[in-house]
């Protein structure tokens, strides 16, 4: 026979596998319905996307699996930690898929106080190493607040105590947010309440507080569990407000305490921080106004007494006055004799200047000497300019090749182009101020020619000898000297007669001025048809 024969005549019942996972399964359910276990929490990462969570409780020796399905985990009084040491009621099954088995957990527990003053102390090393609890990021608390806002429960004794003696000390504006004070969703009210007070604006409906004061009454660890509570730590050390922590009693310590700026023994003693008493505050106010009005009555004596002694070591008005007084006097007497030396000597100038024809003329050829000059100048100096410029592009044209040398000869087109744009501008401007300066002498002029004019419409002529200069003595003029007659209406020619005198001796021709240019016109013809005539 062979093997396969003999090994179908044995009497071993055949089971599948899902039979044998059944029966594993009813067989620990059946033994183990319902379990209390001891461990520690291994692999925890927080609630699936499903809302269940999935971990593992170890010992030193072994390991569990368990699972908290989602209806369960929202009803749990402690959220899982990893590495917090738990009590686990629930009961064992088997997971098929993976032929092992685990625990359903129906409640779960810190395994006693020792565990949560370890999970509390592991909290407070992880805050303090982030700085949470550093002195320097406590804020001062404001000596007169307007608004304070209380967090804790609306119907316990706590709030009755805060509000009675806040009416005692300083009565003001009290704000109160319910919430509960004990339980698993504690931690998260109180972080809210905190997150809210601060999203207040300052000109809302709502006042804004000045301080935030988060109240309990005494109890035992387990109790205040949820002001241990990490999310409501960090919204403390992050409020804006300044937070007082009034939670328990003297003895009792939690995280919110070393997270708040100020921690108060009592929720009552929280109160008295909160607020002075108005009455020691009127009677100080009164003490510090009689102080200063003291104050002000003696420093005002004082100074009168010290103006008076310096009054009378001060000399009399008059005699502070006699010296100036005097010096004003004299200066008065050397004012009135200076101006009239000063009128008198600003005349005799003004009489000494002469204003001729002649001193105008010469002016006017000397601007136009001074024109013609500049002209010239600028004009040299652009041809010389030019040449220099020629000269230099020469020298460089070897060494440059065409594409630099169109761009410096743009270059230099663009500069010489804006100097002789200066060059125009500046003799334009130089010539303009000339003509200005010889349009205004020249209606000067014309105005002393209207004045002769004047003169010889009168009758009177003007007597020139045969180089223009004026005649003004009978003794100036010689025996056979032609003559120009000058009229208003013209001129006429004459040659001194036999009557005219002769001098002894020649006089000293004196350089004479030249002739007023007048306006040209053409000389009057003499009625008897002669240019020539004898005046003597």
């Amino acid at each position: 026979m062979s093997e396969i024969d003999i090994e179908s005549r044995t009497n071993a019942a055949e089971y599948t596998v899902s039979e044998i996972s059944g029966a594993l399964k009813r067989t620990v359910e059946d033994q183990f319905g319902h379990v209390r276990v001891r461990g520690e929490i291994s692999g925890y990462r927080g609630p699936h996307s499903s809302g269940h969570a999935y971990f593992a409780l170890k010992d030193d020796r072994a390991r569990l699996d368990a699972v908290v399905w989602k209806g369960t985990f929202s009803r749990l009084k402690f959220r899982p930690e990893e590495g917090m040491e738990v009590i686990a009621t629930g009961k064992l099954t088997t997971y098929p898929g993976k032929s092992n088995y685990q625990i359903v957990i129906d409640n779960l527990e810190p395994a006693g106080a020792g565990a949560l003053m370890a999970l509390l102390e592991e909290r407070k090393r992880r805050l303090a190493a982030e700085g949470l609890f550093d002195p320097a990021r406590k804020q001062l608390l404001p000596y007169m607040p307007r608004v304070i806002a209380v967090v804790t429960s609306p119907t316990g004794a706590v709030i009755r105590d805060i509000l009675h003696r806040i009416r005692d000390r300083f009565p003001l504006h009290v704000i109160v947010w319910p919430v509960r004070v004990q339980g698993e969703t504690a931690g998260a009210e109180v972080a809210a309440a905190v997150h809210g007070f601060n999203a207040l604006p300052w000109d809302g409906p709502i006042p804004r507080p000045d301080v935030l004061i988060v109240a309990r009454g005494g109890g035992s660890l387990e109790d205040l569990w949820g002001f241990n509570d990490e999310a409501l730590a960090r919204a403390v050390a992050a409020s804006d407000i300044p937070v007082i922590s009034a939670v328990g009693h003297e003895t009792d310590w939690t995280l919110i305490d070393l997270a708040a700026d100020v921690r108060a023994p009592t929720p009552t003693g929280a109160a008295e921080i909160a607020v002075p008493v108005k009455a020691d505050l009127e009677a100080t106010l009164g003490n510090l106004s009689a102080r200063l009005r003291a104050c002000v009555s003696r420093a005002i004596d004082r100074k009168r007494q010290a103006a008076r002694a310096a009054m009378r070591a001060l000399p009399q008005p008059d005699q502070l006055l006699a010296v100036p007084r005097r010096r004003f006097d004299e200066a008065t007497g050397r004012l009135e004799r200076g101006l009239s030396v000063g009128v008198e000597r600003k005349r005799a100038r003004f009489a000494a200047a002469r204003l001729s024809p002649a001193t105008l003329s010469r002016r006017i050829g000397e601007w136009r000497r001074l024109a013609d000059r500049d002209l010239s100048r600028a004009q040299a100096a652009l041809r010389a300019s030019l040449a220099l410029n020629r000269r230099h592009l020469d020298g460089v044209k070897a060494r440059l090749t065409v594409l630099p040398l169109q761009r410096a000869t743009l270059k230099a087109r663009d500069r010489l182009a804006t100097a002789g744009q200066r060059q125009e501008r500046a003799i334009t401007a130089r010539l303009e101020r000339l003509r200005a300066a010889l349009t205004q002498a020249d209606r000067l002029l014309s105005t002393l020619k209207l004045s002769e004019q004047a003169i010889l419409e009168r009758g009177y002529a003007l007597v020139l000898d045969d180089s223009g200069a004026l005649v003004r003595r009978a003794a100036d003029v010689r025996h056979g000297m032609g003559l120009e007659l000058r009229f208003a209406d013209g001129s006429a020619h004459a040659v001194a007669g036999e009557g005219a005198p002769a001098p002894s001796t020649p006089p000293t021709p004196k350089p004479a001025p030249p002739a007023p240019k007048l306006a040209p016109r053409q000389p009057a013809k003499p009625k008897d048809g002669g240019g020539q005539g004898s005046l003597f």
